[in-house]
């Protein structure tokens, strides 16, 4: 993406999130140009490139479609657009793509994120883009999850729309800097990869069966209670969790449908559940997992709890002879600046925790004045599956960091960080590609080096 252009001047939507190959694939575009054109690239690894171009089109007509629709009632924004064009995918291998709208007269161009799914998952390690949260933080509109035109909480949507473009990263969402480089080193490694959306979880009870493994990538925090049924059957099953993010299954959400299809409006009140009409027609709330009036905390599928934000502090080696850490070079409290931001988790005894349980790196964090720790954990269930969760927020940006610490880019990640967490993430999807790692490397629980005061208090 080198010209992004002027506000309007070309963005779009993809009518469905996801589809199979083959399937017809409708987009929404508005463009201020007389012409566009739309060039598809599947996101991956090629030879050190991110990207192949698998199909262009020729020049479509443009149109300059309405700008966005508000809900009064819930501050919802959308975009009642027509239909623009009509895609044939019939040649499209699955996996994460970026669409990619240009204009002809050169002057502007967005993107349009959508997933070709996987039809099997069975054998394979499962890469699920978080579709749901990257909509949640979609200001498209003036509004999202969030805030809204005032800026404050008060002005927020209560739900928010798949019908609208994305805002952020000229239109890409949170996928390129949350799970594109994840999906660069998986392939790299040549692994047997599916792909498939957090929608898609939640609609298909069947999607996950038989998968050696499911990835959560950086920033996967809106979940469905569906979502989490089918991920936590699987995990029990025997497919392992790799959760290479933090903040993960941390708020419960409803889908409705949309003008344009079902599954198309994500439903989360939060604070206000009490006012949302699902709710007070028997469905569950749409606030955070671990909250009354329906508390089910998500440390009972991860191991690990969302405990704060912001944070900005080095990540802290404490057990490096863990097989996981093979080949980092890392030692007992060596720390790498910066790896632990901005959200991070922790393991906390006060909620549901699965034992065995064995801590990898404790980083002591301070949040809004409260000192804390990240934690790094492994753990294995009787199933035979094994879960892997970072406990920050920044593992999947870190991949990419390569130079010198300081500046913008990767929040000042630097080449050892880039190289820790590369290794570490190399490890994890290798194991968990080759079989039941909770029961041939079963977690040696060592909580009781970490939190004695809480493992005391809880009979641990």
């Amino acid at each position: 993406m080198t010209r992004p252009g002027p506000a309007r001047a070309v963005e779009g939507f993809a009518e469905r999130v996801s589809i199979r190959a083959g399937e017809p694939l409708g987009l929404r575009v508005s463009t201020t140009c007389a012409f566009y054109t739309i060039s598809a690239y599947r996101m991956g690894w090629y030879a050190g490139m991110r990207a192949r171009l698998v199909w262009r089109s020729g020049p479509l007509p443009g149109v300059l479609q309405p700008k966005a629709l508000v809900d009064p009632l819930t501050r919802m924004a959308r975009a009642e657009w027509r239909r623009t064009a009509q895609v044939d995918t019939s040649d499209w291998p699955e996996g994460s793509y970026l669409l990619r709208l240009d204009t002809t007269d050169g002057q502007a161009q967005r993107f349009v994120p959508v997933t070709v799914r996987s039809s099997s998952a069975t054998g394979r390690t499962v890469v699920v883009n978080a579709v749901t949260t990257w909509q949640a933080y979609n200001r498209w509109g003036g509004a999202d999850l969030y805030r809204g035109t005032t800026g404050k909480k008060g002005s927020r949507s209560l739900q928010v729309s798949f019908d609208r473009p994305y805002a952020g990263e000229n239109g890409a969402g949170q996928f390129l800097v949350y799970e594109a480089p994840l999906i660069a080193l998986a392939e790299e490694m040549g692994l047997p990869l599916a792909y498939t959306t957090g929608v898609d979880v939640a609609r298909d009870p069947q999607m996950l069966c038989g998968a050696a493994a499911v990835v959560s990538l950086g920033h996967d925090e809106y979940w469905s209670p569906e979502q989490r049924r089918h991920v936590t059957r699987a995990r029990d099953a025997g497919t392992h969790l790799a959760v290479l993010g933090a903040n993960c299954c941390y708020r419960r959400i409803r889908f409705e449908a949309s003008p344009v299809g079902p599954d198309r409006t994500v439903v989360c009140y939060k604070d206000d559940y009490a006012k949302d009409p699902g709710y007070q027609r028997g469905s569950l709330p749409t606030n955070d997992f671990r909250r009354a009036p329906a508390p089910d905390p998500e440390s009972s599928l991860l191991g690990v709890i969302y405990d704060g934000y912001p944070v900005d502090a080095p990540y802290v080696v404490t057990h490096p002879d863990h097989w996981l850490l093979a080949g980092t070079g890392a030692r007992a409290g060596d720390a790498f600046p910066h790896l632990v931001g901005v959200e991070y988790d922790r393991v906390n005894l006060a909620h549901p925790t699965p034992r065995p349980i064995e801590v990898l790196a404790h980083s002591p964090v301070v949040c809004k004045g409260r000192p804390s720790y990240a934690d790094t954990v492994y753990l294995s269930l009787p199933g035979g599956a094994a879960v892997f969760a970072t406990g920050t927020m920044r593992w999947v940006e870190a991949l990419d960091a390569t130079g010198p610490a300081g500046g913008r880019a990767n929040h000042g990640l630097d080449a050892r960080a880039g190289h820790f967490t590369r290794t570490v993430t190399a490890n994890v999807l290798s194991a968990f590609a080759r079989g039941p790692a909770g029961r041939f490397m079963p977690a040696q629980d060592n909580l009781a080096a970490h939190y004695r005061d809480t493992a005391t208090i809880h009979g641990e």
